[in-house]
């Protein structure tokens, strides 16, 4: 991935070249953690709020799905139970602190650490320190900025992130977060982009309050022909 790539990913109803089979556990991770989201707060509804994965499946899962036992994730924004469901192998780290600490002292060829933030906690010292020192060092990390937009003219506002350093410029993808299959595809291409030792990314994930990332899913895989029933029994 160049350094200056800068895009906003969507998906159509149309050929994919991520595999049925992947497509049918993304979709069972969502579910899952969707009902998790509303055992652990029954009245809720998909009001957002940083502490609830309720609405924010799409993004989670697209993005941790395929993680490795030796990658670790920060889950600052949501419960450890709601990570194992999504990915029960990699390991998990509850501030952005360890996590950049771990992304530092990683002797492991090919390690990935993710951290995902909300707005609010982006504007956060650890944050920043962390994508500082990723940028610096050219650390294999993926960082994750969950938004709500309030308008469509933001939506697709494309940002860059004045942070350079030694000829490096943080690559900044935009990607809807709503959508499950964009972000896998987006975070699928950032992780290996990390893994070959080319430095850390950046996805700027855009959420709509209106919509439903699980409705979604299952419109996608309706219209692919795939049946879920035995996921949604």
């Amino acid at each position: 991935m160049p350094a200056s790539m800068q895009q906003f990913v969507a998906v159509d109803q149309g050929y994919s070249l991520i595999s049925n089979r992947k497509l049918l556990a993304l979709y069972t991770a969502m579910l899952a953690c969707r009902r998790l989201a509303e055992a652990a707060s029954p009245k809720s509804s998909l009001a957002r709020n940083a502490n609830s994965v309720l609405g924010h499946e799409a993004a989670v899962v697209g993005a941790a799905i395929d993680l490795q036992p030796h990658d670790t994730v920060a889950h600052a924004l949501w419960p450890e139970g709601t990570m194992r469901v999504v990915n029960a192998s990699a390991t998990l780290s509850s501030s952005y602190a360890a996590a950049a600490r771990s992304a530092r002292a990683a002797a492991t060829p090919g390690k990935v650490t993710v951290l995902f933030s909300s707005a609010r906690q982006s504007a956060q010292a650890a944050w920043t320190a962390a994508i500082t020192l990723a940028v610096e060092h050219s650390f294999p990390a993926l960082f994750i900025q969950m938004r709500h937009p309030k308008t469509a003219a933001e939506s697709f506002r494309i940002e860059s992130l004045e942070i350079k350093r030694r000829g490096y410029t943080l690559p900044c993808i935009n990607v809807d977060g709503n959508d499950v299959v964009a972000m896998y595809r987006v975070a699928t291409e950032s992780i290996t982009h990390a893994r070959k030792g080319r430095g850390p990314c950046f996805i700027d994930c855009r959420l709509s309050i209106a919509a439903d990332p699980l409705q979604a899913m299952r419109e996608y895989l309706a219209g692919k022909g795939l049946d879920r029933s035995a996921f949604d029994a």
